[in-house]
């Protein structure tokens, strides 16, 4: 849990800024559960930069309640939480000074999101919270109010969680949980849990993560790990102390997350994916008369493939079911090595000769290229836009000259037409065989699906 916030003062020297101003989210990684937004009479006269830089007056603050009047209500919001703040450490300080004239003595974690920006956003030019929220679209009214700023803080927060693929900040917050005691029972950790599309992690208590996975209803899944009489099941059964979770909405952003978080973060329970997943692969090379031909090989990293496969078996079969769509040579894919003259499906009509020279390699060539661009990303740009995480909400997966560059969260209102912006605001992954695969499935499993080329 986390408490989003923002403070304004009456500036001055340090150490002896008044608070006139406080808004805090309290933020559960997925939405916000709880809020206390106040002015503060800070018992001393604002510094008129700062009148003029917030519109907060002296007048506005007379009849507003002192610290010592919200305190219980700062503290009961802030329990057990993590404090979020842009220039954390300000607003922290500010925070304990406060509490340190009451007698009272307040100790935090605390997570600063200009520490974070700069880190999971090194390309931004500025890490100022008007300048990065500019550049990422976020929506932002009241500058320099604390209810704008935290709010402001709260959006870009979210994405930064997002971007966080390592998951630092999501093992720091477990480690916070670790130290309020016992774990919970299994059923109690299955409670906190949604039925939506996303990705879960499972952690034990030291704050290591054990097994991650994505469903489109993720509180069935843990169920049946929770419930399960597997030797695995039994093994996290064991083990789970914290279960989190991202809820996608796009069931393809939940398999990409799920696949680069395993390469990632190499939990012990999760062994599908820690290598490539699509040790075979069909490959376009022409033969010595002019005709492309399609190869099912192994996967070799110095050829382009076309579309990839978990086994042999696999292959073979898809080979079949493009040459016979496509109406291509089993002579010329290679499928059928013993024929000497024609192919068997010459004889059924269902090859146009050219494996006996009856069609020319350039029409042949022109079916074998429609099945190459219906299924390959080589050269391509667009983005795959899918539900988003909440009705008014759309997500966006972004391929980039042929390479998937990461995915996007954007609302109804903006428009994905621009790459340039759409660059600010996605979450960069790796590019890598395994996405490719997934990425390709899920445009042929979904036929509506909306691609915007660029």
């Amino acid at each position: 849990m986390y408490a989003i916030l923002d403070i304004e003062t009456t500036g001055g020297q340090f150490n002896e800024e008044g608070i006139t101003e406080i808004a805090i989210y309290k933020y559960d990684g997925h939405d916000i559960v709880d809020q206390f937004i106040s002015l503060l009479n800070p018992e001393k006269p604002i510094q008129p930069f700062v009148v003029k830089l917030t519109g907060i007056n002296n007048a506005m603050l007379r009849s507003a309640p002192k610290f010592h009047e919200v305190a219980k209500r700062i503290i009961e919001i802030t329990d057990g939480c993590i404090l979020v703040a842009h220039n954390a450490q300000f607003d922290y300080r500010v925070l304990q000074t406060e509490f340190r004239n009451l007698g009272y003595n307040f100790e935090k974690q605390t997570l600063c999101t200009v520490e974070l920006s700069q880190k999971l956003l090194p390309e931004q030019p500025s890490h100022s919270l008007g300048k990065l929220v500019r550049a990422l679209g976020i929506p932002m009214t009241d500058r320099h109010r604390a209810t704008g700023d935290a709010l402001a803080t709260v959006h870009l927060f979210k994405l930064l969680l997002e971007k966080d693929v390592e998951k630092e900040i999501l093992k720091s917050l477990v480690k916070t949980e670790v130290k309020k005691g016992m774990a919970p029972k299994l059923m109690d950790l299955l409670d906190g849990i949604p039925s939506v599309t996303g990705v879960y992690y499972i952690h034990k208590e030291n704050g290591d993560m054990i097994y991650l996975g994505k469903s489109r209803n993720i509180k069935k899944r843990v169920n049946q790990h929770f419930t399960g009489s597997s030797s695995k099941s039994k093994k996290i059964q064991k083990q789970a102390f914290t279960v989190n979770y991202e809820e996608t909405g796009s069931e393809l952003i939940a398999l990409l997350k799920e696949c680069s978080a395993i390469k990632t973060n190499k939990p012990v329970y999760n062994t599908a994916q820690k290598k490539t997943i699509f040790p075979w692969a069909i490959y376009a090379e022409k033969d010595p008369n002019g005709y492309i031909a399609l190869r099912l090989q192994k996967t070799d990293n110095r050829k382009k493939e076309i579309i990839s496969f978990p086994g042999p078996v696999e292959g073979k079969s898809a080979l079949f079911t493009i040459t016979e769509k496509y109406r291509l040579c089993q002579k010329i894919n290679g499928m059928d090595p013993s024929a000497k003259g024609h192919c068997f499906p010459y004889e059924l009509e269902g090859c146009n000769g050219a494996c006996m020279g009856e069609e020319s390699p350039e029409d042949y060539n022109l079916r074998v290229m429609e099945f190459i661009n219906n299924n390959s990303f080589s050269n391509q740009t667009m983005a795959i836009i899918d539900r988003g995480r909440a009705v008014d909400e759309r997500s966006a997966v972004l391929i980039e000259d042929g390479v998937y560059k990461g995915y996007a969260f954007f609302n109804l209102n903006y428009q994905v037409h621009n790459l340039e912006i759409l660059k600010n605001i996605i979450v960069p992954m790796e590019d890598n065989r395994d996405v490719k695969k997934i990425i390709q499935n899920y445009i042929h499993k979904k036929k509506a699906l909306k691609i915007v080329r660029f």
